[in-house]
C-alpha cells in the first residue's frame, strides 16, 4: 500500500516552468534566486489596511470572543486545541499544525467549535418540560450546554426523568431485540459527522450489520454522496486524488460551487500561498461570493494589511447549470482537438460515445442550461487548455442537486480528457466540511457497504466479512437516509438510533419529515447536546444517551481529513461531563445485551482494539492499528491517488460516463432558487448576520436587474412561493446571475418537496423553482428564522 508519513509542515516544491505556472518561485513563493519577496502588490485587495470600511469578519474579535466563552475552561482550551486533532472542518491537523503549510493552523470555525467541549452540563431538568424548550431555536439549545445523563420520555408522561445507564441501556436492548426478531430492517441507524471519529463509524456499522440490517447511513447523504458515486464509477475512488499541498505550484485551481472563506477559512492561506507561487484561481458559481474575490488571512502580515485578492477569473452560470457549461466547455476541446489523445488511447474508455454525445449537443440548449453564451464556455476552455496543471474543487453547490451525480460526471470528464489527474499539482478535489465526514463512509455506515472495497451483497465478500467478524453480514442494501424518512412516514421502522442529527432542519419540506419522525415509536437520540429532534412526542419512548466527544475518548481515535490522512487524536485533559461515555461504546454495549450470546462477537475493550478490526475489515486503512501518540498519521493510497494512471476500475482504466442536461425548465416568471451557507459551519448557524456577505438570515438574494424589473429595493419584504411552501423575507441586492434567487439553509428547506433526490445515490435536491411577489412593509413579519441543529 502507498502511504505517506510526514511531519507537520512545510509545502511541495511547485512545477518548473509552464504557462502561469510561477517557474522560478518555490512553493511558498521564494523566488529561485533565494530571498522571499515579502509583498507582492499584484495580489493585494486594496489599499486599506485590514480591510478598513469594507465588509469583511474580523478574526482578531473572533479569537477575543473565543477566549471569553471558554473563559471558565481556558486551560483545557488551551490543550485542546495545542494537541487534539481539529474537530471543524475536514482539513485535519495535528495540534495546530498541517502537512500543507508552515506555521499556526487555526480558523474561526474551530475557536467556535470549542465551546463544544468545554461547557459545563445541562441541568438535566429542563428536559423535563420539553414543551417550553421548543420555543428554543437550535443555536438556544446548544448553548444551554452538554448532555450529562441518560433520560427517558414514555408516552402519556410530561417529559424526560433521569435514569441509570443500565435502565436505559436495557431498555433500548429490549425494544432492538423484540424489532429484530420481527424484521431486522424495521431497525435504523443515521451519524451525524459532528466531530464523530473513524472508531465510532466502525463501530456503529459493525452493530448494525451484527444485528442483522445494512440500514445504517450518515450524513454524506445529504453533502457529497453524488461525488462519491461519480467518482467511483469514473477513477474507482470515491475521493479527492490530490493532497492540499498540490494547490501550491498549480497553474489554475477551478472553484465549482463552493464558498471556502465561509467552510474551509484556513484554506485562504492555501489559496495566498498558492497565488504567491504564480496560480490562478477560476471560479464557477451562480454567485460572485465576497469571500473568494477577496479575503483577508490574518496570519499573513500582507493579506492581513491589504488582502488577497483571490479569484482572477469568474464564470457565472446559473444554479444547476454545471453540466452544461462543462459539457460545453468539452465540446470546445473536442471540437478543436485539445485533447490528451495519448492519455485517452492508452488509459481510459469511453470517450468516443461521450465525444458523440457532446458533438450531438447543440449550442443553444447548452446556453440555455448553463445560463452563459457559448463565448464564456470557449474561454473557460482555453484557459483550462492552456495550463500545464489544473485542480478542480468543487463543494455543495456542485452536489445538492436532483442531478448531481451528472454534474461531478462533467467536471470529471473534462479532467480525464486533458490527462488532469494522478499527476502532481492536477487532480479533482471534492472538499469535504465535516472533519469526520471522510471517514464515514469508508468505515462502512452506509447502506450499500460494509468498509470501503466491500460491497453489500457481493457472495465473495460476504464470505469474507464472516471469516473477518464470526458472523453473517446481512445481503440486500439497506435504505438511504432520505429512503429511510419516507420508510418512517410510511410507518415501516419501528426504531431510529440517531447518532447526533437533526432531521428536521436538515432535510427538505420539514413539516413532512416531522411527521415521518413522530410515526417511529422507538426514538434513541445519542448526541452532546440537545437538538430540537429530541423535543418530538415519543410515539412510545424516546431515549437520550450522553455521549464524550473525541477529546474525552480514552486511548484516543483518529479521523480521514478531505486528502485522505488518516490522523491520531489523542485524549485531552480537562472536564469531563457527568456519566457521558464514548461514541463507539454506547451501540456496542446496547448490541451485547441484544444477543448475550454471541456477545463475544461484537465487544470491543478499547479504540486500538476497534483500530485492528478496521485494519482487517479496510485494506486501504492497514496501518491505523499503528496510530497511538499525537503526531501520528497515515494517508490512504499515498499523496496522489491514480499515480502512473493506475485506476481502480475493473479494467484498471479511467471510464468516461456520458452526463445528460438536466431537465430544468424554468417557467416565465419564477426563478430558480438555490440554498447557501453564511456565519455557519454546515448546520450550525452561529450569528444572524454574515461577516463575508453582510446579508442576515431572512435575506433572498437577488440580482438588480431582476430587483429593478420588479420594483424592489434593498431591504424590501418578499415572499417567495413553491408548490411546496412559502418563505417571507427580505431582498438583497446582490452579485447573482438574473433568473435565480438564494436563501440560506436550512431556513429555505420550507420550499423545497421531499422525496426528489438524485437517482443514483439518494442526495436531496436543495433547489426549488419559485415566484417572488412583493410585499407590503407590515407584511414581513413573522419570518421564521430558525437557528440550526448541533449537526445535520
Amino acid at each position: 500500500m502507498a502511504v505517506e508519513h510526514q511531519q507537520p509542515g512545510g509545502a511541495a516544491p511547485g512545477p518548473a516552468g509552464g504557462p502561469g505556472s510561477g517557474a522560478g518561485r518555490s512553493a511558498t513563493g521564494v523566488p529561485a534566486g533565494g530571498r522571499r519577496r515579502r509583498f507582492d502588490p499584484q495580489h493585494w485587495a486594496g489599499l486599506a489596511p485590514y480591510g478598513l470600511g469594507q465588509q469583511r469578519p474580523n478574526h482578531y474579535k473572533e479569537i477575543l470572543k473565543a477566549i471569553w466563552e471558554n473563559r471558565d475552561q481556558l486551560g483545557y482550551a488551551w490543550r485542546i486545541l495545542r494537541d487534539g486533532c481539529c474537530d471543524g472542518c475536514s482539513l485535519g491537523t495535528t495540534g495546530m499544525r498541517d502537512w500543507t503549510i508552515d506555521g499556526i493552523h487555526l480558523c474561526t470555525i474551530r475557536l467556535k467549535m470549542l465551546r463544544l467541549n468545554t461547557m459545563p452540563a445541562v441541568d438535566p431538568r429542563i428536559l423535563e418540560d420539553p414543551v417550553a424548550l421548543r420555543r428554543k431555536t437550535s443555536r438556544e439549545l446548544r448553548e444551554l450546554g452538554r448532555l450529562p445523563y441518560p433520560m427517558i420520555w414514555r408516552r402519556g408522561e410530561p417529559g424526560y426523568r433521569r435514569v441509570a445507564w443500565d435502565e436505559a441501556l436495557e431498555l433500548v436492548a429490549e425494544r432492538i431485540r423484540a424489532t429484530v426478531q420481527r424484521d431486522p430492517d424495521r431497525l435504523y441507524f443515521y451519524m451525524t459527522s459532528r466531530g464523530m471519529p473513524n472508531e465510532a463509524y466502525f463501530a456503529f456499522q459493525k452493530v448494525a450489520r451484527f444485528l442483522g440490517t445494512n440500514n445504517i447511513d450518515n450524513a454524506a447523504r445529504i453533502c457529497h454522496a453524488p461525488s462519491t458515486w461519480a467518482l467511483a464509477k469514473t477513477i474507482g475512488y470515491g475521493a479527492t486524488t490530490v493532497s492540499y499541498k498540490d494547490w501550491i505550484g498549480c497553474d489554475l485551481i477551478v472553484l465549482v460551487g463552493t464558498n471556502l472563506a465561509n467552510n474551509q477559512p484556513v484554506t485562504t492561506k492555501y489559496l495566498y500561498e498558492a497565488k504567491k507561487a504564480g496560480t490562478r484561481v477560476a471560479v464557477v458559481n451562480p454567485y460572485k461570493e465576497e469571500g473568494l474575490e477577496r479575503y483577508w488571512v490574518p496570519s499573513s502580515v500582507e493579506s492581513a494589511l491589504f488582502g488577497t485578492r483571490i479569484m482572477d477569473e469568474f464564470f457565472q452560470i446559473n444554479q444547476g447549470g454545471d453540466v452544461a457549461f462543462f459539457n460545453g466547455v468539452l465540446k470546445h476541446l473536442v471540437e478543436t482537438g485539445r485533447l490528451d489523445h495519448h492519455f485517452i488511447r492508452h488509459h481510459t474508455a469511453g470517450f468516443d460515445e461521450l465525444a458523440a454525445f457532446l458533438r450531438e449537443l447543440s449550442w443553444e440548449d447548452l446556453e440555455r442550461s448553463a445560463g452563459v453564451p457559448a463565448a464564456e464556455m470557449r474561454r473557460f476552455a482555453e484557459l483550462y487548455a492552456s495550463a500545464r496543471t489544473s485542480i478542480t474543487v468543487w463543494s455543495m453547490g456542485v452536489t445538492q442537486h436532483r442531478h448531481g451525480t451528472h454534474n461531478v460526471l462533467a467536471i470529471t470528464n473534462l479532467a480525464l480528457a486533458l490527462g488532469r489527474i494522478g499527476k502532481p499539482h492536477c487532480g479533482l478535489m471534492p472538499i469535504r466540511g465535516h472533519s469526520g465526514v471522510q471517514g464515514g463512509a469508508e468505515m462502512g455506515a452506509v447502506p450499500n457497504s460494509y468498509g470501503m472495497g466491500r460491497p453489500v451483497g457481493d457472495p465473495a465478500t460476504m464470505a469474507a466479512m464472516r471469516e473477518i467478524w464470526g458472523f453473517d453480514v446481512p445481503e440486500e442494501p439497506g435504505l438511504t437516509a432520505t429512503a429511510a424518512i419516507d420508510a418512517m412516514y410510511r410507518g415501516e421502522i419501528d426504531v431510529l438510533y440517531s447518532a447526533g442529527g437533526n432531521f428536521l432542519e436538515t432535510l427538505p419540506d420539514p413539516a413532512y419529515v416531522r411527521a415521518a419522525l413522530e410515526r417511529v415509536p422507538v426514538k434513541v437520540f445519542q448526541d452532546i447536546v440537545i437538538s430540537p429532534m429530541m423535543l418530538l412526542e415519543p410515539a412510545d419512548v424516546n431515549v437520550i444517551l450522553p455521549a464524550a466527544t473525541r477529546y474525552e475518548t480514552p486511548g484516543g481515535v483518529t479521523q480521514t481529513t478531505t486528502e485522505r490522512r488518516v490522523i491520531f487524536s489523542p485524549e485531552i485533559p480537562g472536564r469531563r461531563i457527568g456519566e457521558a461515555r464514548p461514541e463507539w461504546e454506547i451501540p456496542v454495549r446496547i448490541a451485547e445485551r441484544v444477543f448475550p450470546e454471541r456477545a463475544h462477537l461484537i465487544r470491543y475493550e478499547n479504540t486500538h482494539q476497534i483500530r485492528e478490526d478496521i485494519a482487517r475489515t479496510v485494506p486501504l486503512y492497514d496501518g491505523i492499528q499503528h496510530l497511538k501518540k499525537k503526531g501520528d498519521q497515515f494517508q490512504w493510497g499515498g499523496p496522489l491517488l491514480c499515480a502512473g494512471n493506475r485506476f481502480n476500475t475493473p479494467d484498471g482504466k479511467a471510464h468516461f460516463v456520458v452526463a445528460p442536461l438536466p431537465e430544468q425548465d424554468v417557467p416565465e416568471g419564477k426563478f430558480r432558487v438555490g440554498t447557501r451557507r453564511g456565519k455557519q459551519f454546515n448546520s450550525m448557524v452561529w450569528d444572524e448576520v454574515d461577516p463575508l456577505t453582510g446579508a442576515r438570515r431572512d435575506n433572498v438574494f437577488i440580482s438588480r436587474e431582476d430587483a429593478q424589473r420588479l420594483g424592489l429595493r434593498d431591504g424590501d419584504p418578499v415572499l417567495l412561493r413553491s408548490e411546496h411552501g412559502e418563505y417571507r423575507g427580505r431582498a438583497r441586492i446582490s452579485r447573482i446571475r438574473p433568473g435565480n434567487l438564494q436563501v440560506h439553509w436550512p431556513e429555505g428547506n420550507v420550499l423545497i418537496g421531499a422525496g426528489v433526490c438524485d437517482p443514483y445515490c439518494g442526495e436531496p435536491d436543495y433547489n426549488a423553482i419559485c415566484e417572488l411577489i412583493p410585499l407590503r412593509e407590515g407584511e414581513a413579519a413573522g419570518v421564521p428564522v430558525q437557528g440550526a441543529p448541533a449537526a445535520p
